[in-house]
């Protein structure tokens, strides 16, 4: 998905577009601005050698963490937005980049199959995305507990302290989903408010069952929020299991969803994204603040939102993503998506087939994989993955590392005795381009593996 624009070529890019943003305020009384001398040059280079300390992220041999690079009309656009610098929190600081919010939102609910008439804007981050979801959850639920799966991202647990409302974690199945049987027995209690579906864990890429779940809110009448931060998008993926499938095509029903546009929507950090079916939740937003918003009657930004000042760019930059890749199924941005579950697809077959590793017994469910390293216990499973890490980082291939449950390799792998955790490595693939890389991905990845195993 992203293009290999050179920088001469993104420069030009970027100094077209901000040619035309300048004329629309050419008619304005020449305002002089000091040019930058060689000092700022000399600052500047010294920060990007500085920079220099970081891994690939954007290279596809960066197999490690969920960093995914910007798409360059991301990139460029946020720039060209930032020498206006619009605030998105009233129309007065960004009246045309809140237009573009309001149109990226609508692009965004209709996605995920929620109504035109919906509630939602973009975020920081997708943890203050989930805190305005719980907060709602909250209200109309009060006094009782949040229920997510004990692989449900970290924030859930923070965030329910910050508000202030009880959190209840459930065990996983061997699939690494939220276990419904255990779920049902705490509904039964009638003290859970609301249940946080994960489709796409950070850990594994694992899909709650959110279809399933549906039918337990039938019967037991609590809400449902969708975290879809890191796996909302997948709803576009033509290639997804059928478990997973149900479970995307179950969205629509959801009470609200979060995800996050600066993981696979090809944003710059930090941009999120709440949706709420409902629009009457609004009302839990309602204040007052006459020295903020005079200039216009319609909805300000801030009115439906728990943050104050906020970057329009990031609403012009993914307007202008959303324009060169639709979010409709079958286009070029969901093709990527898929690419990316395909090159998990393929990297855990190659593992399952090698004996220097143990692969789980799941295929991923998008484009996270995680796999062991073939040894006697999970105690020393995990020191030989600490050393096939280390030793893959020397040949520039670039991984993470999860402790995950022994529970989701085949019974047997290692004693019924050992310790019930074993340290694995682990790929996000989430670049298109991994697709096209991994065979070298897989090349170095024995290479490594080979290396550490004869060294230990």
């Amino acid at each position: 998905m992203s293009d290999p624009l050179n920088s001469a070529a993104f420069l030009a890019l970027l100094a077209e577009a901000q040619h035309e943003l300048d004329l629309g305020f050419a008619h304005l009384p020449d305002n002089p601005v000091a040019p930058l001398g060689p000092e700022a040059t000399a600052v500047l280079a010294e920060a990007a050698t500085r920079l220099h300390d970081n891994y690939p992220y954007a290279h596809p041999l960066y197999a490690g963490q969920m960093l995914k690079p910007p798409h360059p009309i991301a990139r460029a656009a946020y720039a060209m937005a930032m020498s206006i610098n619009p605030n998105n929190h009233a129309l007065d600081g960004g009246r045309a980049s809140s237009a573009m919010e309001l149109e990226v939102i609508a692009e965004i609910a209709a996605m995920f199959g929620f109504p035109v008439q919906h509630l939602g804007h973009l975020t920081s981050s997708g943890t203050i995305a989930n805190l305005e979801a719980l907060w709602v959850a909250g209200l109309t639920h009060p006094g009782k507990a949040i229920a997510a799966s004990s692989q449900a991202h970290y924030t859930h647990t923070r965030i329910s302290g910050v508000l202030g409302i009880p959190f209840v974690p459930i065990p996983v199945d061997d699939t690494n989903r939220i276990d419904l049987a255990k779920l049902e027995i705490l509904l039964q209690t009638k003290n859970i408010g609301t249940v946080v579906a994960t489709l796409g864990t950070t850990a594994t890429g694992s899909v709650d069952p959110l279809d399933e779940l549906l039918v337990l809110q039938q019967k037991y009448g609590f809400r449902i929020h969708v975290d879809g931060a890191y796996g909302g998008y997948f709803t576009l993926a033509n290639n997804l299991q059928p478990a997973a499938r149900r479970a995307y095509d179950a969205i629509p029903h959801a009470n609200s969803i979060v995800v996050d546009p600066h993981k696979h929507g090809l944003q710059p950090y930090g941009c999120g994204c709440v949706l709420f079916r409902d629009p009457t939740v609004g009302r839990f937003y309602k204040h007052d603040s006459p020295f903020t918003y005079f200039t216009s009657g319609a909805l300000h930004l801030g009115e439906i939102s728990l943050e104050c000042s906020r970057a329009g760019a990031s609403a012009v930059a993914l307007w202008t993503t959303q324009r060169l890749f639709p979010l409709v199924p079958g286009g070029k941005f969901g093709q990527g998506l898929s690419q990316g579950r395909e090159a998990a697809l393929t990297l855990c077959t190659r593992i399952a087939e090698s004996p220097l590793f143990f692969a789980p017994t799941h295929a991923p469910q998008l484009d996270i994989v995680f796999w062991a390293a073939a040894a006697a216990t999970p105690a020393a499973s995990s020191e030989l993955a600490q050393k096939i890490f280390d030793e893959a980082a020397k040949i520039n291939l670039h991984l993470a590392l999860a402790r995950l449950s022994v529970t989701l390799f085949e019974p047997g792998t290692w004693p019924d005795n050992a310790e019930s955790t074993v340290l694995c490595l682990r790929s996000v693939l989430m670049k298109p381009e991994h697709l096209l890389w991994i065979e070298r991905i897989w090349t170095l990845l024995q290479a490594a593996g080979s290396t550490a195993t004869e060294a230990s």
